[in-house]
């Protein structure tokens, strides 16, 4: 693979940094990719190498190139991490990824090092962003450096990802319109930022067990100007850590020396992030966890995320409290139809059971022991 021509580009009200990624193994075609942001934010936003190398050495792999060339200097803290990369991805493909030769510059200096920067998060309106920020909220001064100040919204994983479900532009703004109640509340920046990378290689087992933390720190890459300490909130608690695209020995090798990538709360089940997202009401009304992305809700209750969402919020006896979800319980018919034994979303139920109990939903816990083929 070469990535080349990197450069920067602008529309009205937008600014965006494009490579063109040439596959020189595999016979994909020649595609430019790009990450892209507000016009507001162009003072701070850079089209970095570091972002193409982050975002494309995954899908190289997939696709068994041997190199990948970029004519630009990369940080040799990251190409460090990159090699750490390469052999996690060997080891969780049983060998099917060989790692590849990077060839690229060596960067020799931190060219923000006399810059004030500050520190970001990924903020999906999921659970695990929510709590992420809240927590930081609780726990940082506003004058230490690891408090949060931007957060980014990122199209193209989620909603806009699949080319074939189209990009739903409207959806994005609707969670963008949601998800600004919440910033305002905790006094951070909210930054939209557009991405195709992930259609680099839309399969999903791809994006969902190796890829999209790639090309979370692959967007953090292009704001250094302004940021040096991005956060990741966890997709699992340490019990249950197993190979995913993002991943507490993943996501931290694709920072260089002037970002800091931190992958964080791994010691908290979901319950507990729940919980603390409930007891934030600003966050708890706004919300945002279906990947259905229908037109007229923020959450459809229909899809497995949402089913899996409203059962934990049964659980905490708080589904009733929010706006986010138009039902206020849970049918265990809607929730049988969905196998939960796949992609190793057993313990988000798991852990569900013992509530239920206490709170007499007979009713969910015979179907979760059903469901889990347990008793």
């Amino acid at each position: 693979m070469r990535i080349e021509n990197l450069r920067m580009e602008s529309s009205p009200g937008l600014i965006r940094a494009v490579a063109t990624v040439k596959w020189e193994t595999c016979k994909e075609p020649d595609k430019d990719i790009y990450i892209e942001t507000e016009a507001d934010f162009a003072e701070s936003f850079s089209c970095n190498p570091h972002a193409f190398v982050v975002g494309c050495i995954i899908p190289a792999m997939h696709f068994g190139e041997e190199r990948l060339k970029i004519e630009a200097d990369i940080c040799p803290f990251l190409r460090e991490g990159l090699d750490l990369v390469m052999a996690l991805m060997h080891l969780w493909s049983d060998g099917a990824y060989a790692p590849l030769k990077i060839e690229a510059g060596t960067a020799s200096m931190d060219p923000f090092q006399h810059i004030q920067r500050q520190a970001g998060l990924f903020l999906s309106g999921g659970f695990d962003s929510l709590a992420a920020l809240r927590l930081n909220r609780l726990t940082y001064p506003d004058s230490h450096p690891g408090s949060i100040k931007d957060c980014f919204l990122v199209h193209g994983f989620d909603i806009g990802g699949v080319q074939a479900r189209g990009m739903k532009y409207h959806v994005f703004d609707r969670a963008k319109a949601a998800l600004a109640d919440v910033a305002e509340d905790a006094g951070v920046n909210l930054i939209p930022v557009y991405t195709n990378i992930r259609h680099l290689c839309d399969e999903r087992d791809l994006w969902l067990d190796k890829f999209f933390g790639a090309v979370l720190t692959a967007v953090a890459h292009t704001f250094v100007p302004r940021t040096n300490l991005v956060y990741i909130g966890s997709s699992y608690d340490l019990p249950n850590i197993h190979p995913c695209g993002s991943h507490p020995l993943l996501d931290p090798e694709f920072s260089s020396y002037n970002l800091r990538i931190r992958h964080r709360d791994l010691h908290l089940s979901r319950v507990e992030k729940l919980k603390i997202v409930a007891d934030w009401d600003v966050a708890f009304q706004n919300f945002r966890v279906c990947l259905a992305n229908v037109k007229d809700r923020l959450n459809c209750g229909k899809c497995e995320k949402c089913v899996r969402t409203m059962a934990g919020l049964v659980a905490i006896d708080k589904l009733h409290q929010t706006r986010a979800f138009v039902e206020d319980d849970l049918d265990p018919e809607l929730l049988a139809s969905y196998n939960i034994r796949i992609r190793v979303r057993e313990p988000f139920y798991e852990e569900l059971i013992p509530l239920l109990k206490e709170r007499g939903r007979n009713d969910l816990v015979d179907t979760l022991n059903k469901m889990l083929g347990i008793g």
